[in-house]
């Protein structure tokens, strides 16, 4: 930015550049590679090696060590996991990451079939891998013809599909669950990462807007289907990444509100820190979303025991932002953020600050009245009926609390909506005195079936 280039930069031939690169010490091609794809560190190597062997199912890590033995000057070839792995990452063969297969041996053979056939299937037909989730938003075609000819395929017309797809895919999740969708969304946001590699302005920045809310998302999928807290912070990193890159202010303190919602409530400092941050920083949030981080903010203070006034002045903020709101719209992943953000859902999450502020009276009111009356989502009704399942136990009721509990847990189960259930074994938790009790021992047995 802020520079204006002269004329055509002239190719590197490929010889010189390889004389180039070997003249530097250790592995360059592996180092420059990482570089070019915003992985400034080993340990950020690390990370998003964890969060690509999570999405394509191998329960497999590197460490630092790791990273470093494959920039020396003696990198190895790596074992058939991380040679799937790397190859989903840096989407290239491994020798042109400095990897020397073993010569003339049938693994070297069989192992480049099988890289080119994994390369291909995960990168250049994007989407058609779930094409039931993509398929009623353009065809099992679309996506790979967008990656195979981006510019080709017209801009904004992409732009247009690709955020269609987004919306179709979290159409899919509140009825579904994070799991079964989340392989479409991984493939949908490295369709976008591919593409934005290839195109340039104006299309780019807006295909970056569109990762922004696609990793976003998929941060959200893998933190609510139960991986590893490093894999939800790698996509909200790399959205807050594209949310800076396009200026889009608004956006990247969004991302700051789901980090803060995503923070375990047993870290109420970090969570305080980014809820202020979203709703206090140098942006202008919309109302809905505003009301959303000052919220936020309340639960947290709430948990770091500030003092109950503290609390009730910025639920209070948090009404006049939503008052100054212009009417709900449908909610959706690419439309305005927090469109459908109402009243009912402010208020059963303020029952939720009141409850860790040690109010469970009142929370227990809030929610019994807001989860009658309100239309929520599958997923949001699981979430705040077990939040008043561990309410009704906090407020002397267990028996409540465990009927209670057990209508969360069907709604939460067969889709593995993984915050409600996390509410419900602290539920289980605080009932534990309990446990001789039919309906708490009910509830007992079923997490632990369900756990099994």
């Amino acid at each position: 930015m802020g520079t204006h280039s002269t004329g055509p930069i002239p190719v590197q031939p490929a010889a010189v550049l390889r004389v180039a690169m070997s003249q530097q010490p250790g592995n360059p091609a592996f180092r420059t590679a990482r570089r070019e794809r915003g992985w400034h560190s080993q340990a950020d190597v690390a990370d998003a090696y964890a969060a690509h062997a999570a999405a394509l199912g191998e329960p497999a890590g590197i460490d630092v060590r790791q990273v470093r033995r494959w920039e020396s000057a003696r990198p190895g070839w790596p074992n058939i996991q991380a040679r799937r792995i790397l190859v989903a990452m840096f989407h290239c063969p491994l020798e042109e990451l400095g990897f020397t297969p073993p010569a003339g041996t049938a693994e070297e053979r069989a192992t480049g079939v099988e890289e080119d056939a994994v390369r291909r299937r995960t990168f250049l037909q994007g989407g058609v891998a779930a094409t039931s989730w993509l398929a009623p938003v353009g065809g099992p075609g679309r996506l790979e013809a967008a990656l195979a000819n981006a510019r080709r395929y017209g801009g904004h017309g992409l732009a247009g599909h690709l955020r269609a797809a987004l919306d179709e895919i979290a159409r899919a999740d509140s009825s579904t669950g994070p799991r079964q969708v989340l392989p479409a969304a991984m493939e949908l946001l490295a369709v976008i990462d591919a593409l934005v590699r290839e195109v340039t302005s104006p299309v780019r920045s807006e295909l970056l807007s569109i990762g922004a809310r696609a990793a976003e998302f998929t941060a959200w999928l893998h933190r609510d289907g139960g991986s590893p807290a490093h894999v939800t912070v790698y996509f909200h990193d790399r959205a807050a990444e594209w949310a800076t890159v396009t200026g889009d202010g608004p956006m990247h303190a969004y991302v700051l509100l789901r980090k803060a919602q995503a923070t375990d409530r047993h870290d109420p400092a970090r969570m305080l820190d980014l809820a202020h941050a979203a709703a206090h920083g140098p942006w202008a949030l919309p109302p809905r979303a505003q009301a959303e981080a000052l919220q936020q903010e309340a639960r947290a203070l709430a948990l770091t025991g500030a003092p109950p006034d503290a609390v009730a002045r910025t639920l209070a903020a948090a009404h006049h932002a939503l008052d100054q709101a212009p009417p709900a719209e449908p909610a959706s992943c690419s439309g305005p953020l927090c469109a459908g953000y109402g009243l009912d859902r402010l208020m059963a999450q303020s029952a939720i600050s009141h409850r860790e502020a040690g109010q469970a009276g009142r929370a227990v009111d809030l929610l019994q009245q807001h989860l009658t009356r309100g239309a929520f989502a599958p997923r949001d009704r699981a979430f705040f009926t077990a939040h008043l399942s561990g309410a009704l136990a906090a407020a002397g009721e267990p028996d409540q609390a465990a009927s209670t509990g057990l209508t969360a847990l069907r709604l939460a189960a067969a889709p593995g909506y993984g915050q409600a259930l996390r509410e419900l074994r602290r539920t289980a938790a605080q009932l534990r005195p309990h446990a001789r009790r039919p309906a708490v021992r009910e509830l007992r047995q079923a997490l632990t079936a369900l756990t099994v």
